[in-house]
């Protein structure tokens, strides 16, 4: 079967630092998939790799079998939320019809139904009565959902979360993970960067453990357990 994600022998460095080194993996349909590792393993990098922001030195990456260039509309990312310049004027309605933008290309007005899928979709992630709220207004946790309704309205099959629950509250969480699983159960792939061992086991059903390399790659029942966390993270991590 082909799969969502697939990575040979991938290796990305910046001038001469290496990065990511001969990095193989391999990510099925219809899972939620945590993407961990310590600070400085090369996470960021590995999505950026993904999406062709970053060009690797070597190696190859299949998106649904294809080169991402081939299929960059079924592939959505959401970029960590402190990258984003929330000061910029718009509201938050303006925001989730981005996500038609893709679809629609550069020089075609959204439509009737685009702004309706805009208006489901921030219904769906409950910022309906935040609409017209200028994005700077909303709380981080308001911030990062606006971000995951833009995802849902490009109605993608692979979704590139970098960080998503970082500095957000607990509601904005569960809410999050809960829309997430909806869309697993729809067949939809989602890869998170992630960095609560705790919640390892509860959200996602499969890894993918980097330090500069792949550690593991497979089931969460499988590869979690204290020797690759160890081999990750260095002795005593635990989950």
């Amino acid at each position: 079967m082909t799969a969502s994600l697939e990575v040979n022998h991938l290796t990305v460095a910046y001038k001469d630092m290496v990065i990511l080194h001969d990095l193989c993996a391999r990510i099925p349909h219809g899972v939620v998939a945590a993407l961990i590792g310590p600070n400085g393993a090369g996470k960021t990098t590995f999505l950026k790799s993904i999406l062709s922001i970053v060009q690797p030195r070597a190696g190859t990456i299949k998106l649904l079998g294809k080169p991402y260039a081939e299929i960059r509309n079924q592939v959505a990312y959401i970029p960590q939320r402190s990258s984003i310049d929330w000061d910029f004027p718009t509201c938050a309605r303006d925001v989730a019809i981005m996500g038609r933008y893709g679809a629609l290309g550069w020089f075609k007005r959204p439509g009737k139904l685009d702004w309706e899928k805009a208006d489901q979709s921030l219904e769906l992630v409950g910022l309906s009565n935040y609409a017209n709220r200028p994005i700077q207004e909303l709380s981080g946790g308001q911030q990062q959902r606006l971000f995951l309704a833009r995802a849902l309205v490009q109605e993608a099959q692979l979704y590139l979360l970098d960080e998503p629950f970082a500095g957000i509250d607990a509601h904005s969480e569960k809410m999050i993970i809960s829309i997430l699983h909806t869309m697993r159960n729809q067949g939809k792939t989602i890869i998170i960067v992630h960095h609560d061992l705790n919640t390892l086991k509860s959200y996602f059903d499969w890894a993918l453990l980097i330090n500069k390399k792949a550690v593991a790659c497979g089931p969460i029942a499988q590869v979690i357990t204290p020797t690759t966390l160890a081999q990750t993270y260095g002795l005593g991590a635990t989950c």
